[in-house]
């Protein structure tokens, strides 16, 4: 038993960046994604997630090497290595990506608790006061800690598919890949891929096996925290395009958010599908709601050369904390407003995402590929060759995405 234990050990010390990373993927704005395209598509776009979730595992890995490897953070390592006009574009997209989800993370809150019947003018600022309490008054092992228990909420996804009992012909076939001529298709698709490779998921696994203090002859447990975290956040995606093109899709019901997506599976599959959604919806955006703020204040932090860190203090590192909680107060404040078009928020941002992504991809390819930054551990060979496919795939998503919108509007 102790030598099992032994053998284990390293891999449960690593768990933690790679997981968190993926699972903060699966947000409100996430899940909000998944469950249009189960409602409108049925289980048509499953063959893309399998696709989407490799490039994920890719991504991720690329960036916890970074990490690993040079000992900083991506906006430390554009910063050093970019001229300052493009480090200047390249920390403002992020920002601007980033700051509209975290605006989400908060609507996702109020959303679940009004599904419960609480208000969300009780449920966020109580969310923004608990989370800001934890990141500003714990070490990054608590806040780690902590995090991880919530990323457990996800399950309730999985037992959602189940419960919705599919049939098992029609699953196959979402897994047969097939392309659509419509722009609404295509844009889903763009905006699976932001939200599933959002860019601030890489931002937050490189900064967090930094602060770890994550070192090469360690990495190869990183690593298995970061495939296997990647694999479970897109389990968890799958079944949420299942449940909802199970349910939703036969019966024509379009959703916005989803809060839709939970009271619309009430008289198909059942009150517990409804609570599974919800626990779910909550879950996922508290922890998103800690992840992304600080994934931004790390960015900003590194680009302006701030002390930075979760377990560093006040004194230590104000521009960190201070920055830090301007983010949750403006994301809190935002998601309060009257009125608020969800759909465009919840969905909209990851459309941004999706067409954001490429130049995150593009500086990452280039870091990791710099013999003199990386060395003996760059990407080489017929890996490098399937990098730059992804970057090149993306990149056109991106285009098509936009080339649609242009002839929407000039034929309308």
């Amino acid at each position: 038993m102790k030598s099992l234990w032994k053998r284990w050990w390293p891999y449960l010390a690593a768990v933690g960046p790679g997981l968190l990373a993926a699972s903060a993927g699966n947000d409100a704005g996430g899940i909000a994604t998944y469950a249009s395209a189960g409602a409108q598509y049925g289980y048509s776009l499953l063959w893309v997630m399998i696709l989407i979730t490799i490039a994920v595992a890719i991504v991720q890995e690329m960036s916890a090497r970074l990490g690993a490897v040079t000992g900083k953070g991506f906006a430390d390592l554009v910063r050093e290595n970019f001229p300052i006009r493009a480090t200047a574009l390249i920390m403002f997209t992020l920002f601007v990506a980033n700051l509209g989800i975290i605006v989400s993370e908060f609507v996702g809150i109020a959303a679940a608790a009004e599904l419960f019947g609480v208000s969300r003018y009780v449920a966020v600022p109580l969310a923004a006061v608990c989370i800001w309490l934890l990141i500003t008054r714990g070490s990054y092992a608590r806040v780690e800690r902590i995090l991880l228990l919530l990323s457990a909420v996800f399950i309730a996804y999985v037992a959602s598919a189940f419960l919705v009992k599919p049939d098992p012909d029609a699953l196959f076939q979402g897994f047969v890949p097939h392309v659509r001529n419509d722009s609404d298709y295509i844009m889903l698709i763009v905006a699976l891929v932001g939200t599933t490779i959002s860019p601030y998921m890489q931002l937050y696994v490189q900064s967090s096996v930094v602060e770890k203090g994550v070192s090469m002859s360690e990495y190869s447990y990183t690593r298995v925290d970061v495939m296997i975290g990647t694999a479970l956040a897109g389990i968890v995606a799958g079944c949420i395009i299942i449940a909802t093109g199970a349910t939703l899709h036969p019966q024509g019901i379009a959703i916005e958010t989803a809060a839709d997506a939970a009271r619309a599976l009430a008289p198909l599959a059942g009150t517990n599908a409804t609570w599974l959604f919800g626990i779910g919806l909550l879950g996922a955006s508290l922890l998103a709601a800690g992840i992304l703020p600080l994934a931004t204040t790390y960015m900003l932090s590194e680009s302006l050369g701030f002390e930075r860190g979760v377990s560093r203090s006040w004194a230590e590192a104000p521009v960190f904390m201070g920055v830090f909680t301007v983010l949750l107060a403006v994301g809190a404040i935002v998601a309060l407003i009257p009125g608020l078009p969800l759909i465009d928020v919840l969905v909209g941002v990851y459309v941004l995402n999706g067409l954001l992504l490429p130049i995150e991809l593009v500086v990452i390819a280039l870091l990791v590929s710099n013999q003199e930054l990386m060395g003996n551990y760059r990407n080489h060979g017929a890996y490098q060759w399937l990098v730059w496919t992804i970057v090149g795939v993306v990149s056109l998503l991106s285009l098509l995405y936009i080339g649609y919108q242009i002839w929407g509007a000039v034929a309308g």
